[in-house]
C-alpha cells in the first residue's frame, strides 16, 4: 500500500518516541509485509512483559503472548452478538456434562518444545491444581479437583455450579495451561523464560523494552496460522502509536476514544476500525451515607438532571454506547433502559420534594480530558436544578484511595465522582464489587441490601438462563432504587489495522494472534 505524505514525514519522530529505534527504521512501507518469502505482522505492544505465568501474571500483553504460545481447553467466540465458548484446536471432545462436571478429551500430538514431550491431561490437572495457590486463585474459586480416566481426558470437577467459569476463567488467561515437567524443572514458578510452550508460534526473540518477536513452531500438527512471524512492538504511549501506524512501521494499534472520530470519518489509506467489546462501564456516584446526600429524593434528582447523550457526544464523540447498568452490552443481561432518565422537570420537582436548598457539592474524577468534559457537563445540568458543583480533577493515586477506608479518611467526605470500572464476559463478574461486604472498598456509594446479597450469592450457582436474566435483571433495578449512580457510557476497545488484516482480539482488549488472518 501507500502512506499520505503527512504519515511517512513523522517517520523521524515516531522512531525517537518508541523505543525500538533501529528495528522500526527498516521496516519497508507496506500493508503487511513480506520479505524473503515471509509474511510478518508488525503488532503494536503497550506495555512489556513482566511474568508470563498464568498463575502470577500481571495480566493484559502477557495473556495475549500466552494465547500465541500456550494451549487452553476454549477460547471466546461471539454468536449473533452475544459471547459464548468453543473448544480449542486441541481439543477432541470438551463439554458440560451437569452443572458441576466438565469433561475433556485432548487430541493426541501437541508437543511441548524443549524436548519435554507430549501434552497431555496430566498437563492439564497440574495446571488447575497449581491454580489453587497462585496469585490468581480467585479465578479457580469453583474448582474442587480435576479427575484423570485416562492420558488424553479427564473431568473437571466442581464444588458447585458456576456458570460464569467458562467466559471468566477457563476462556481467560487464568485458563492458559503449562506443562507440568518444565515448569517443576524450573522450580515451581517462572516469569518471562517459558520452560516449554505449545502453540502455533514460539517465542523466538524478546528484548526488553523493545520488541517480543513470535516464528512458527515448525512441530505444530494444528492449523497454521496466517503469518510467518509476529513483531509485537513496544509503544507505551497512545498518540505515539497512532503516528507509529500512520507512519508504516506497525499494522495494527489500540487508538484513544478521543482519535476515533478521525479514524471512523476520515482514516489513513487502507485502514479499518475494529472494536473488540466495551467492557468497560461508567457512571457518576453519589455518596448515600454523606449529610448532604442522605436524601434520597436529592439523589434522585440528580439521577434525572444529568444529560448522558450530551456526555457521550462531547466527551467521547458519539463512540461509546449509552450505558443503562453495568452489564455491558453483548454480556448475558444488558438491558436497553433504566428505570430513571434525563428528564431536568422531574429533577426539579424532586429537589422541591426534598426541601433541600442552596446545595453545594464536590465532584471528583481522574484528571483526564474525557472525565473532566463529562464532569463540566454534570456541572452545568445540576446548576440548572439549583445544585452548585466544583469539579476537583486528581491524580491516579489520590483518586482511586478516595472512597476506600483502609488508604484513610477521605472517604468520609466523598460526595460525588465519576467512576469506570471494568469486567469479563459474565455478568457475574461485575455485581460483584457492589455487595454490602465491599462498603468501604470498592462499594463507594455505601449502600447495602439484603436481597441484593442474597440474589448475588444465587447468581454465582444459578444454571438456567431464564432464571439467570430475572435475577441480573432485578441485581440492576436495586442498584437504580439505590439513588446511587447515574449511568453513563460503556467505553470501546477499539483498534485501527491495515484493510488486509483480519483480527481476532479478545472483548477484553488482548489479541489471539493464532487466529489472525491475511485478508
Amino acid at each position: 500500500m501507500t502512506h499520505s505524505k503527512q504519515g511517512l514525514s513523522r517517520r523521524g519522530f515516531v522512531a525517537g518516541a518508541i523505543a525500538a529505534g533501529p528495528v522500526l527504521a527498516t521496516l519497508p512501507n507496506a500493508t503487511i509485509v513480506r520479505a524473503q518469502g515471509k509474511t510478518i505482522l508488525n503488532a503494536r505492544l503497550q506495555r512489556d512483559i513482566t511474568v508470563l505465568d498464568p498463575g502470577y501474571m500481571v495480566g493484559g500483553t502477557e495473556i495475549a503472548v500466552q494465547y500465541a504460545v500456550m494451549p487452553r481447553l476454549a477460547h471466546v467466540v461471539n454468536e449473533s452478538g452475544t459471547f459464548t465458548w468453543a473448544p480449542s484446536e486441541y481439543m477432541a471432545a470438551l463439554s458440560q456434562d451437569d452443572p458441576t462436571h466438565i469433561s475433556f478429551e485432548l487430541k493426541t500430538g501437541f508437543m511441548w518444545t524443549n524436548g519435554y514431550g507430549e501434552f497431555t491431561a496430566e498437563d492439564v490437572k497440574y495446571s488447575l491444581d497449581r491454580m489453587l495457590v497462585s496469585d490468581w486463585k480467585d479465578k479457580w474459586l469453583a474448582l474442587d479437583r480435576v479427575e484423570l480416566s485416562g492420558p488424553y481426558s479427564g473431568t473437571i470437577v466442581l464444588k458447585h455450579p458456576s456458570p460464569a467459569i467458562w467466559l471468566t476463567t477457563i476462556t481467560a488467561g487464568a485458563g492458559n495451561l503449562v506443562c507440568k515437567a518444565a515448569t517443576e524443572d524450573a522450580g515451581g514458578q517462572y516469569t518471562t523464560e517459558i520452560p516449554a510452550t505449545c502453540g502455533p508460534y514460539v517465542i523466538a526473540e524478546w528484548t526488553p523494552k523493545q520488541r517480543l518477536v513470535f516464528t512458527r513452531n515448525p512441530d505444530w500438527p494444528g492449523p497454521m496460522p496466517d503469518f510467518d512471524e509476529v513483531r509485537y512492538i513496544l509503544v507505551d504511549d497512545d498518540t505515539a502509536a497512532e503516528l507509529a501506524y500512520e507512519a508504516g512501521e506497525v499494522d495494527i494499534t489500540r487508538v484513544a476514544v478521543s482519535s476515533l472520530p478521525r479514524y471512523t470519518q476520515n482514516p489513513p489509506p487502507d485502514t479499518n476500525v475494529t472494536v473488540a467489546g466495551h467492557l468497560q462501564y461508567a457512571w457518576l456516584g453519589m455518596n448515600t451515607e454523606h449529610p448532604k446526600l442522605q436524601n434520597e429524593k436529592v439523589r434522585q434528582a440528580i439521577q434525572h438532571a444529568v444529560d448522558v447523550d450530551s456526555i457521550i457526544q462531547a466527551a467521547y464523540f458519539d463512540n461509546a454506547p449509552r450505558s443503562f447498568g453495568i452489564v455491558p452490552p453483548g454480556v448475558f443481561g444488558s438491558r436497553s433502559q433504566a428505570s430513571f432518565g434525563y428528564d431536568p422537570a422531574k429533577a426539579r420537582e424532586l429537589m422541591a420534594e426534598s426541601g433541600v436548598s442552596g446545595l453545594e457539592l464536590e465532584l471528583k474524577t481522574l484528571n483526564q480530558q474525557a472525565r473532566i468534559v463529562s464532569a463540566q457537563i454534570i456541572q452545568a445540568n445540576l446548576a440548572d436544578i439549583g445544585i452548585a458543583t466544583k469539579i476537583i480533577p486528581l491524580d491516579s493515586g489520590p483518586f482511586w484511595s478516595l472512597g476506600r477506608e483502609s488508604k484513610g479518611d477521605e472517604w468520609m467526605d466523598a460526595q460525588i465522582w465519576i467512576m469506570r470500572f471494568g469486567g469479563a464476559l459474565d455478568p457475574l463478574d461485575y455485581f460483584q464489587w457492589f455487595t454490602s461486604e465491599q462498603v468501604g472498598n470498592w462499594n463507594w456509594e455505601r449502600w447495602t441490601s439484603e436481597e441484593f446479597d442474597e440474589i448475588y450469592q444465587k447468581l454465582a450457582t444459578e444454571t438456567d438462563d431464564a432464571r439467570r436474566l430475572e435475577m441480573i435483571s432485578r441485581l440492576q433495578e436495586i442498584m437504580d432504587e439505590s439513588a446511587g449512580y447515574v449511568w453513563l457510557q460503556h467505553e470501546p476497545e477499539a483498534f485501527i489495522h491495515r484493510s488486509s488484516l483480519n483480527p481476532v482480539i479478545v472483548p477484553t482488549g488482548e489479541y489471539d494472534f493464532r487466529r489472525f488472518t491475511a485478508a
